[in-house]
């Protein structure tokens, strides 16, 4: 095999099963039931390695927790995907996550608040949730493709950080504008500026459908948060299409036809 082509298989390989390690296998169609869950089930345990955790709505949070092995988690959705400036909305659904046996919340930032001149009650709110999963693993989204300047952007990372958020989440994947390593670069600056960063991870989510896609996250993680981040604790991959791509390249799909620019 021609050297180049091997270097590419190989760097595929690796970002396919770094991608497959760290992915949050999410299903959030307004029209879910329990046929859905049990499908997405189905998926991560039957495929080519295990996902880090399965994203749900909270309504199906007792569904995928009954079904899984407790190595994958069951993450929800609150105060999704609109993210309102409703603190009493959020916490419900936060302990509606926590009761029914979610292991992690997906959190959306009430950015449009925020940006409204509202931080403060926004951090408010944040800080709530916090309290309300002192046991589980807590992600703020902030809906970075909506947010217009990279200083919003910060904004919006130091109010989930100073509330004690575990990760930052780009985007709910509800808008027009998802991920961006531009975006992905500013959050990560965030986290390894902040005195907690060390402890905080990042999540693409919005978009994210090949392993080349998730690619330019890992790169960007090793280099701003250390190789020591590219693990499922720190870096995540908010995704339903990704698996199918994770899978092709891990059977072999990277072969003499696949072009450098792919991967």
């Amino acid at each position: 095999m021609n050297p180049q082509v091997a270097a590419l298989r190989d760097d595929a390989l690796a970002n396919a099963r770094i991608a497959l390690a760290c992915l949050d296998l999410t299903s959030l169609n307004d029209a879910d039931d329990e046929v859905a869950i049990d499908a997405l089930v189905a998926r991560a345990l039957n495929g080519s390695g295990r996902p880090a955790a399965l994203c749900v709505w909270p309504r199906l949070v007792a569904r995928a927790r009954a079904q899984l092995p407790r190595e994958i988690a069951v993450a929800a959705v609150a105060n999704f995907p609109d993210g309102a400036l409703d603190l009493g909305r959020a916490v419900a659904d936060t302990r509606a996550i926590v009761q029914a046996g979610g292991d992690e919340v997906d959190l959306v930032l009430p950015w449009r608040a925020m940006l409204g001149g509202e931080s403060a009650a926004a951090g408010r709110l944040v800080t709530a949730v916090r309290a309300a999963c002192p046991g589980q693993r807590l992600k703020l989204i902030i809906e970075s493709g909506e947010l217009p300047l990279p200083d919003i952007v910060r904004h919006a990372c130091r109010i989930g950080l100073d509330a004690g958020v575990d990760f930052l989440k780009t985007s709910t994947g509800k808008t027009a504008h998802g991920a961006s390593p531009e975006a992905a670069r500013t959050m990560m600056q965030c986290i390894a500026a902040h005195p907690r960063g060390a402890a905080v991870g990042f999540k693409a989510s919005g978009g994210i459908r090949s392993v080349a896609d998730a690619a330019a996250y890992i790169d960007l993680a090793r280099d701003i948060l250390g190789s020591e981040a590219v693990t499922p604790a720190r870096l995540r991959f908010g995704a339903s299409a990704l698996l199918a791509d994770i899978e092709r390249v891990l059977g072999g799909a990277v072969t003499a036809a696949a072009s450098p620019a792919t991967y």
